[in-house]
């Protein structure tokens, strides 16, 4: 009886076990899903319907591909509120992104009297160290503003060439905007002058790099022209400008389409500048020119608001008084109209032989014979021209009288004024009139002298000018080019090498006198860019020898600065023996890899940055006329001329650069006075 009550206890205990465990059972399996359903729906709703929800237990798991890793943390966020946080196991995973494609790399440099502001985004495999530096080198105190960032993406085609012509740009011009991409360069800069502005156009056409769009917009303001004058002839040569001045462009083409009307031939040129009086000046001009034409020879000359008809001797009264009447109804009412009709030659009066010559040699040495007048008057003419032309080089022979026409001082000093202004050139002055002859250098030259003899004589004064530009006298027009400046250097070191004595790197006599040579070339190409490169042979230690090519590079620099040459356009840079030239086996392959070399900078950064084509940088190299010049002595190999072994370092690294040759001073020129009658008066005292 016992044993059957405790068997129907075990089976009730039994039984109270299997439904509790179904029934928790049962708990679980309801509670996994009113969890998943919640989640789910939950995160539908929220737009995340890309979660797949499941659960095992009383943890829940979210499955599925996130579109970023943003909606992936914010699924994630959202279900650990809906249970516990603690039974959230998350296996998204994120969506492989696309390759972002890669930004447009730009640098834009702003350079004023203010100050520096760059601004741009450049791979950051060149970083902004290139930048910097160019920078450093304009900067002066100037106060910098550097907003330049990079990005981790491969440098594009060109950058590093287009980088490297835009900071070469920014050196060069004070005043100046550059924009650099990687296939194109803008440069927008304002120069002080026209000869200024066609400098920089000069250095910056040349060594453009290939493959790159370079844009040039370099202006020059319109210089002010005081007084604002012109000058139309027409006499037996026919119609011609003496000078010409408009306002604007439009003005200039009007004013010209008049000469050519007239009958003026050839190339016609008219300056645009500040100072009009008027803004009907190319109103009043036109009706001048037509006016001239009409009366037939003869000159209608302008100075600001001043207007003088000048016609020939023996031209009618009656058809002169009508040409004048036109021209003074077409004159704006702000023009002053004055005529002039000159006398008949009295041909029973002889005039004498008055005159005064002047000739100026292509040395500047002044001859000037001929007649003066009397008294302190006269000697302040011989005065003024010895001022002007020197105490050492005027020549002056004249013969003073009495009987000279009135003004014949203040005549001549105005014509030797003028002639001061030549090459060379001869001044005739005549009781009638005033002859200059002459070359110049200056383009404009014709047109400025008018303008000068016009002030200083009048407008209904007499004078012929005659005055040739020539090209070879200009001292923009005349510049060598890059190539020109480097196959110079190349040509006098062909003739003797520059070297330094063994172990040393101090200019020897040998050296200055090569230095002295070159010197007296490269004043006439600062606008040209060079690197003095040092390089050695490859016996002794790659650092002593790399110590040793900066050290000898350096002091062919110190010795030009010596010789008074400007040397911001150079560097000096050692390259040790990295940049052999030949081989390193022989004796006479070292001879040629102990050199000093000056060639253009854009080459030698050529040549530095692509080290695979070597053979072909030095083809390139050759046909921009590199100039190449051997430094024998050099390097460890040197020193054992001395006794030191090659391999123990001689200590030449340690040596100090040298300077080498006297330094010279500069010379001032003496400024001349403002105007004819100041001058006079400074020669009279």
């Amino acid at each position: 009886m016992i044993r059957s009550q405790t068997l129907l206890t075990i089976a009730a205990f039994a039984l109270a076990a299997l439904l509790a465990v179904g029934t928790s059972i049962l708990l679980a399996i309801a509670t996994e899903r009113r969890s998943v359903d919640l989640v789910q729906d939950t995160l539908h709703d929220a737009g995340m319907g890309w979660v797949e929800v499941s659960a095992n237990g009383l943890r829940v798991y979210l499955d599925g591909t996130a579109p970023s890793e943003a909606s992936a943390f914010r699924a994630s966020s959202r279900a650990g509120t809906l249970v516990d946080a603690d039974r959230v196991i998350t296996r998204i995973e994120v969506a492989r992104r696309e390759d972002v494609a890669p930004p447009r790399f730009s640098v834009d440099i702003l350079r004023s009297a203010d100050g520096i502001q760059v601004i741009g985004l450049v791979p950051a495999e060149t970083g902004i160290a290139p930048i910097d530096a160019a920078i450093a080198t304009v900067a002066n105190g100037l106060e910098i503003t550097n907003l330049v960032e990079t990005a981790d993406f491969a440098v594009p085609q060109g950058w590093t060439a287009a980088l490297d012509y835009g900071l070469r740009a920014l050196r060069e011009l004070p005043r100046s905007k550059v924009t650099i991409y990687a296939d194109a360069v803008e440069v927008l800069a304002i120069a002080e002058s026209a000869q200024e502005r066609a400098a920089f156009l000069r250095t910056l056409e040349v060594d453009q790099p290939r493959g790159v769009e370079v844009t040039l917009d370099i202006s020059a303001p319109r210089p002010v022209i005081t007084p604002f004058t012109l000058r139309f002839v027409i006499d037996e040569g026919g119609p011609r400008f003496e000078t010409c001045a408009a306002d604007t462009e439009a003005v200039r083409t009007r004013i010209l389409s008049a000469a050519e009307a007239a009958g003026a031939e050839g190339p016609l040129t008219c300056q645009v500048g500040l100072g009009v009086p008027t803004p009907q000046w190319g109103q009043a001009v036109i009706a001048g020119i037509d006016a001239l034409t009409e009366l037939g020879r003869g000159t209608i000359a302008f100075s600001d608001a001043d207007v003088t008809l000048i016609a020939e001797q023996g031209t009618e009264q009656d058809r002169f008084d009508r040409v004048i009447g036109e021209l003074s109804e077409a004159l704006p009412e702000v023009f002053s109209l004055e005529g002039v009709l000159p006398d008949p030659v009295d041909t029973t009066v002889s005039a004498g032989p008055s005159r005064l010559i002047a000739t100026l040699n292509e040395e500047g040495g002044l001859t000037m014979r001929g007649r003066l007048p009397e008294g302190p008057v006269g000697r302040s003419v011989e005065a003024y021209a010895r001022a002007l032309f020197g105490m050492q080089t005027a020549d002056i022979a004249t013969r003073a009288v009495s009987d000279l026409p009135s003004g014949w001082s203040m005549r001549a000093m105005a014509g030797l004024d003028a002639l001061s202004q030549l090459h060379d050139g001869t001044m005739v002055l005549e009781p009638e009139t005033l002859i200059l002859r002459g070359q110049t250098g200056n383009p404009d030259a014709g047109s400025d002298l008018t303008r000068l003899l016009s002030e200083a004589l009048g407008q209904t004064a007499s004078f012929d000018l005659d005055v040739v530009y020539v090209e070879a006298l200009d001292p923009v027009a005349s510049l060598p080019t890059a190539a020109e400046c480097v196959e110079r250097i190349r040509a006098i070191q062909a003739e003797g090498k520059i070297t330094f004595d063994p172990g040393s790197v101090e200019i020897n006599e040998t050296a200055g006198a090569i230095l002295d040579r070159i010197a007296a070339v490269l004043p006439d190409c600062r606008h040209v860019r060079m690197e003095i490169a040092g390089h050695t042979d490859s016996q002794g230690r790659e650092e002593m020898n790399l110590n040793l090519s900066q050290s000898r590079a350096d002091a062919v620099l110190n010795g030009l600065l010596a010789r008074g040459v400007l040397v911001s356009n150079l560097t000096a840079q050692g390259y040790g023996e990295s940049q052999p030239i030949a081989s390193n086996e022989a004796e006479d392959g070292r001879e040629q890899n102990r050199r000093i070399e000056f060639r253009l900078l854009s080459d030698a950064s050529d040549e530095t940055a692509d080290d695979a084509d070597e053979a072909e940088d030095t083809e390139e190299t050759a046909e921009t006329a590199e100039a190449v010049a051997a430094a024998p002595g050099d390097t460890a190999e040197a020193d054992t001329e001395t006794g030191a072994a090659p391999s123990g370092g001689s200590g030449d690294e340690n040596i100090e650069r040298g300077t080498g040759g006297p330094a010279r001073p500069d010379i001032t020129p003496v400024p001349r006075p403002d105007s004819v009658v100041d001058r006079a008066e400074a020669a009279q005292e």
